[in-house]
Formats: C-alpha cells, sequence, structure tokens
C-alpha cells in the first residue's frame, strides 16, 4: 500500500511526488489521461515530425526555480536551449523591441528609454536571486533554513514594490520617452491574462522581465515534455508509480493512505470530496479567468519577420503599440472577443532543430479569450501573425486548435480554458485558493492541493509542489528536513 498519493501528473503533481519518494515513502501517482505532463506536454498534433507543446512553451520559471534548481533538470538529460533574444515585440512598420538575455545589448536598443531600461531592470538583475525567493514564496512562512533572511537583500522587496505600484497605476508612462519599452512591459504583463495595468500583471512583468536578462526563456530539446519525463523517470527511480488512465472520482479510495496531494483544481476537488460548508463556500467564491485559444502551426520554412532581430527571437508578443494592448486585454476582461487579439508567439525552431524536418518550423501561438469562449481564433491568430510577418499565411502546411471551451478535455484543471488555474486578481494571488493561513492544506486530515491554484501561482516552476509536499511531510510523518535538501542527498527516513 503506498503511503502518499499525487493526483494529476502536471509539473506540481511529479515535483511533490519526486520529494515524497526521495524521503522514502511508497508514492504512487494516478493520471486521467493516457499520458503524463498535464500543461506540460509535447505531440505530434498537426503533422508527422512536427513537435508542439500542447501549453508550456517557453520556460523562464523552471531555470530559476528553487526546486528545479536543486533538482539539476541538466543532470537528468534536460537542455534548456536559451535564444539570444528572450523575447520580441514588434510594432507596425517593420520595428520591434528586442529583450536580449544581456541586459546592456537590451538597452542599446531602445534608444531614450534604454537608460529608463536599465534602471527599471538593473537593480532586480544584480539581486534575480532574492527577487525569485521572494515571488517564489508560500507569502506566508519564513524559509525552512532561518539564515537564508540574512542572505537576503533586504532593500529588494522595496524596489519590487515601488515598480510594480509604477506600473500599475497611472504612473506608468512617466519613465517614458518612446513606444518601444512600454510596449514591451505591456507584452509581459499580458501573461497574466489580466489588464496589463494592473499589480498583478507589473508583478508578472517585473519577474519574467528579470528573468529575461538572466538566464533567459529557454524552451527544451525536444519539447516541454523533456521535463515531465526527467520527474517521472525520477520518482520511478525512487520507487514510485504512475498509473495513467485513471480517473479519480473519488478520495474515499484512498481512505488508507496517509496523505493525499491534488494537483487539480478547486473545482475538481470538490467534485471528487465531500468538504465542510464553510471551506467549500471559499472555493465556490474562487474565481476562473480569463482563457486561451492555441493554434498549433505546421510550417514550411520560418517566419519571415519583418522587423530585424525577430528572427531570434524564442517569444514574442503580437498585439502592437502599448495601447492596442491594453485595448485587447480589456476586451477580453469585459467578456468580449479582442478585434485584435494578444497572441504570444513561441518559435523553437530558433535553437532546437528537433521540432520539425529540417528546413521546415513549428509555431506555437495563442491568444487571449474569454472564459469558455467556443470561438475558433484561428484566422485572427494567423491575421496578427501576418501583420508583422508578411507571407506567413504561404508557409501554413496545417493547423490543430484548441478553443478554450476544449481546454478541460485536455487537462481539467484549465476550466473553461483558464490557464493560469484561476484569476490573477489581487486577492487572489495572495489567497490562492482560499483565505486560509496554510493554503496547501484541507479540512480534511492528510489531504493537500498542490495545483497552480496555491501559491505561487501558474507557471512551471514545481514550487506549489514544493510546498505541498513539505507541509504533507512535517504534519504526516514528521518529516522536518527541507525537502529541497533530499533532491540533493541520498537522505531518507
Amino acid at each position: 500500500m503506498a503511503d502518499a498519493v499525487v493526483v494529476g501528473s502536471g509539473p506540481n503533481g511529479l515535483a511533490a511526488a519526486v520529494i515524497l519518494a526521495r524521503a522514502g515513502l511508497g508514492v504512487e501517482v494516478y493520471e486521467a489521461s493516457d499520458a503524463i505532463g498535464g500543461g506540460c506536454r509535447t505531440a505530434e498534433v498537426t503533422l508527422p515530425g512536427f513537435h508542439h507543446d500542447l501549453c508550456a512553451g517557453a520556460h523562464p520559471m523552471a531555470v530559476a526555480s528553487p526546486f528545479f534548481r536543486a533538482f539539476d533538470l541538466k543532470a537528468h538529460g534536460v537542455e534548456l536551449l536559451a535564444p539570444q533574444v528572450s523575447y520580441a515585440h514588434p510594432l507596425d512598420g517593420g520595428r520591434a523591441g528586442l529583450a536580449w538575455q544581456d541586459l546592456e545589448h537590451t538597452v542599446d536598443g531602445l534608444g531614450r528609454d534604454g537608460r529608463s531600461w536599465q534602471r527599471l531592470f538593473g537593480p532586480l538583475v544584480r539581486k534575480w536571486e532574492d527577487l525569485v525567493g521572494l515571488i517564489m514564496s508560500d507569502l506566508r512562512h519564513p524559509p525552512l533554513d532561518p539564515t537564508g533572511l540574512l542572505r537576503i537583500d533586504p532593500g529588494i522587496e522595496l524596489r519590487l514594490l515601488r515598480r510594480i505600484a509604477e506600473q500599475a497605476t497611472p504612473l506608468w508612462n512617466m519613465r517614458f520617452r518612446e513606444d518601444l519599452a512600454p510596449a514591451m512591459l505591456t507584452g509581459i504583463s499580458a501573461h497574466a491574462i489580466r489588464p496589463p495595468r494592473s499589480f498583478p500583471g507589473a508583478g508578472v512583468a517585473m519577474l519574467l522581465g528579470t528573468l529575461a536578462h538572466v538566464r533567459g526563456w529557454p524552451v527544451p530539446r525536444g519539447g516541454s515534455q523533456a521535463i515531465i519525463d526527467a520527474l517521472a523517470d525520477d520518482l520511478k527511480t525512487h520507487g514510485g508509480r504512475i498509473i495513467t488512465g485513471h480517473r479519480v472520482d473519488s478520495l474515499d479510495d484512498f481512505a488508507d493512505v496517509r496523505a493525499v496531494l491534488l494537483d487539480t483544481a478547486p473545482a475538481e476537488l470538490q467534485r471528487i470530496a465531500t468538504l465542510p460548508a464553510r471551506y467549500s463556500f471559499a472555493l465556490n467564491r474562487f474565481r476562473y479567468g480569463g482563457a486561451a485559444c492555441k493554434v498549433d502551426f505546421a510550417l514550411s520554412g520560418p517566419v519571415p519577420w519583418e522587423a530585424h532581430g525577430c528572427e531570434r527571437a524564442g517569444t514574442l508578443h503580437l498585439v502592437g503599440s502599448r495601447e492596442e494592448a491594453v485595448a485587447a486585454e480589456k476586451a477580453v476582461a469585459a467578456g468580449k472577443l479582442a478585434e485584435r487579439p494578444f497572441v504570444l508567439a513561441i518559435q523553437p525552431g530558433v535553437v532546437d532543430s528537433t521540432r520539425a524536418p529540417q528546413g521546415q518550423a513549428t509555431l506555437y501561438t495563442y491568444c487571449h479569450v474569454p472564459n469558455g469562449s467556443t470561438e475558433d481564433m484561428t484566422e485572427a491568430i494567423t491575421a496578427q501573425v501576418e501583420r508583422f510577418a508578411p507571407g506567413f499565411r504561404d508557409l501554413i502546411l496545417a493547423t490543430n486548435v484548441r478553443t478554450a471551451a476544449r481546454m478541460p478535455a485536455h487537462n481539467a484543471n484549465y476550466i473553461g480554458g483558464d490557464i493560469s488555474a484561476g484569476a490573477m486578481t489581487l486577492r487572489q494571488t495572495i489567497f490562492r485558493p482560499a483565505p486560509r493561513w496554510n493554503p496547501y492544506s484541507t479540512p480534511l486530515p492528510g489531504v493537500y492541493l498542490c495545483s497552480s491554484a496555491t501559491p505561487p501561482g501558474p507557471g512551471v516552476h514545481g514550487m506549489n509542489g514544493y510546498y505541498a509536499a513539505r507541509h504533507a511531510l512535517r504534519k504526516e510523518f514528521g518529516v522536518l528536513t527541507d525537502p529541497l535538501e533530499l533532491l540533493t542527498d541520498h537522505w531518507r527516513i
């Protein structure tokens, strides 16, 4: 019999499972799909030989995450390839803002706003590990190693809050004189699928913008599935089991298991468990946000970007000016389709030749749409790419589309197509999924949540699984050791 069960095999579920297995526990992972990975899968969904990431594509959070840095993806055979340009933001007229991995190179390309960009990101880049430690915390507890507090720059919180406050208020244009730099910031703010001038959006911009100039926004060779496969292999090496094609319909099936960790949305917890009325009421207040319509393209060649430098970028934000990005995201927030939507595009072939047959290419795209939208946005996305890459249409060999309404069929955590597993409002950034001192525990004995619906929120970083596993080990098994030590030592119960 297993000591611990994990439901869901996304990055957080597998991170938790790896930690528990390395602690010497018998661990079983149950996955409803026939394939593991959740939002971090890779498959041939257009034509043979074209490998597409089904949700997560670029991974700045993975290279920064304390969990993955301790796990050491490279040592587990995962090759993270960082493009020279982390992200690009083209504008009409053949111009583009380029966020090079090298901060100084980025500054040189931003004209009169270069010095402002340096002042905005320079201090955060120099203290990026402190920034990551702050944003990827559980926002409640000190580290298990109290000496870690002594190593954190006490000014990092103030620097971060000042920058978030600036970019989340009418002051956000104060430091800029031209249009490229503010457009670039708005593009990364839009990753939160919120109106860009918001506190969560500004926080996302500060984190992702900083990481762009530290270790870049890499893609794994062969696809995001490589990260999942590395975690799964490590789990099996330490005695864990993964059962696919098994949909869990009741927690009663695990009545004799000491710890159950759920890499699921709160709605799934409510489906499979009988919860106290007060906690269930709190989960009913949890809101799901704007959604994504995903379109994958198989192409006969690389995208013919008009603006110089875009051909070197791994990720591109296709929406135009800051004003256009604001209008597009406000439309989604109001439950409407944007005429010119925000499109996030990833071209992994810039650094990874394994994604498509020789001379051909894949293009990953999604655009933001209202939650539950049934609209096929292939044409709107194609038009936005064509806008900045004339001749793109002529390269299309095949497409595969997943509307927001179809997203839950691929991943039950994406309610209505919300790939953030919960709206990134200010309240839900702090109180995910309910206002509790321990957001991972539930009122049910031994049952924990470890999905992106818990702090620190969405992204392929494994930290939700790390925190949930830490609490389960301490409370259910009396293990006080920091779980990160389990990833580097041969320590066992």
